[in-house]
């Protein structure tokens, strides 16, 4: 939908605050229905992928079709925990904000499969650019919560010593890269990066997150330019969560059908995936995380998903769509789709999920009592003052010396 203004088309949402929400304007295809090309397949071959859906759980939650993975039942448990998980923190420290323990938080409602899946298919040296809502696939590999936590209200364990906004997450032992509050910066970095750590003889990838509305920026282009240039091994993600806060994604998409075949201009592959289905991205990323390491070069994945709630603490999206508009999405809850899967399957139960949940908010409770045990935002103690001097310069020059020194360090 769109309105004119002077023969100038400005894209609009279908539905605004008040409507009743309706997605069956969408084409959703059936799960199964695109093939799983070979790795070396050319992207002018790929087109089709770039437009459809890869999709493997059903209507009857069972996997099928071509990009079905092979995953045992610990697998899957695992990433189900982890996303039960990730939930439980996000709620938590939600709630933290609002009562003021911390000053900002960003949830990944909806879009836990996205990262959790990804960092799933996935090895552990290949190097990870997130954005903001990939907390998830830091949780999945091994960040205790305490440490996420204390960076999160920057108390003196914070390992960034107060340097970083929170949930601007860094950790050089996980092989992830700090968090850029400046939109589509990681992208570029992590072609950069795959280069490099090719050119030393590695095999390890790089894989970066955007929201679709960051395709909008310069950085995204260059490092598309850059991935396709040099047959970069990099997995470049955008992750179509339907709005960039208040922006709907038809703003950010111009006359693209999907955010998939902007790709195809690059002549790389662009395939488009449920975002919501657990099993289709751990089959897409893995694939194309097989693709970039056998020199075959960098892939664009769209992850087509929703938004559960607001962009983030500072945001209301009662002021641009409908409430609960997410609870209308048509590929559903990526948590409750995993969970009848492995329900189907006869290894998991209402019963046996009721009790994850209420072990996962025990365990967070939990973190953050001991979070706070090392200080908090209101009270401190913070990183100690001499600190905002350290880890920039080999040697000080004499002007930084100087400030410190009149500070009495």
């Amino acid at each position: 939908m769109a309105n004119s203004v002077s023969g100038i088309q400005i894209p609009a949402p279908l539905y605004r605050p008040g409507d009743r929400p309706d997605f069956a304007h969408l084409n959703i295809p059936q799960a199964g229905g695109l093939p799983r090309p070979d790795v070396a397949a050319d992207a002018k071959d790929l087109r089709d992928h770039a437009f459809g859906l890869v999709r493997v759980l059903n209507h009857n939650h069972c996997a099928i079709g071509d990009w079905a993975p092979e995953l045992s039942h610990d697998e899957l448990l695992k990433g189900l925990r982890t996303m039960v998980l990730t939930r439980a923190y996000d709620e938590r420290m939600l709630k933290m904000q609002r009562t003021k323990r911390l000053s900002f938080y960003m949830k990944s409602l909806g879009e836990e499969a996205v990262s959790i899946a990804a960092a799933h298919a996935l090895r552990d040296d290949d190097m990870l650019f997130p954005s903001y809502r990939q907390q998830g696939a830091l949780i999945y590999r091994g960040a205790d919560l305490v440490d996420m936590m204390c960076q999160c209200i920057s108390n003196s364990r914070d390992n960034l010593l107060g340097r970083q906004l929170p949930v601007h997450y860094a950790r050089k032992d996980l092989n992830w890269f700090s968090i850029s509050g400046n939109l589509a910066t990681q992208f570029p970095q992590a072609v950069g990066w795959s280069m490099a750590n090719r050119l030393k003889g590695k095999d390890g990838i790089a894989s970066s997150w955007i929201g679709e509305g960051s395709t909008a920026e310069g950085d995204f282009h260059s490092a598309c330019t850059l991935a396709s240039t040099y047959k970069a091994p990099t997995l470049l993600n955008v992750v179509n969560n339907q709005w960039a806060i208040s922006m709907h994604q038809n703003i950010s998409g111009g006359a693209a059908e999907t955010f998939a075949s902007k790709a195809i201009g690059f002549g790389i592959p662009g395939i488009r995936v449920d975002g919501n289905d657990y099993l289709a991205v751990y089959a897409v990323t893995k694939w194309a995380a097989e693709r970039a390491r056998a020199g075959h070069g960098a892939t664009l994945i769209e992850l087509f998903t929703y938004r559960g709630e607001a962009h983030s603490t500072s945001d209301d999206p009662s002021r641009y769509r409908p409430k609960d508009e997410w609870k209308s999405w048509p590929l559903g809850d990526p948590v409750e789709r995993l969970k009848s899967h492995l329900i189907m399957d006869g290894v998991w139960s209402d019963e046996e999920h009721a009790d994850l949940e209420a072990d996962s908010k025990n365990e967070v409770t939990k973190a953050w009592k001991e979070s706070v045990s090392y200080g908090t935002l209101e009270d401190g103690p913070h990183a100690p003052v001499q600190t905002m001097f350290e880890d920039v310069f080999a040697e000080q020059p004499w002007h930084i010396r100087r400030q410190r020194q009149a500070l009495g360090h």
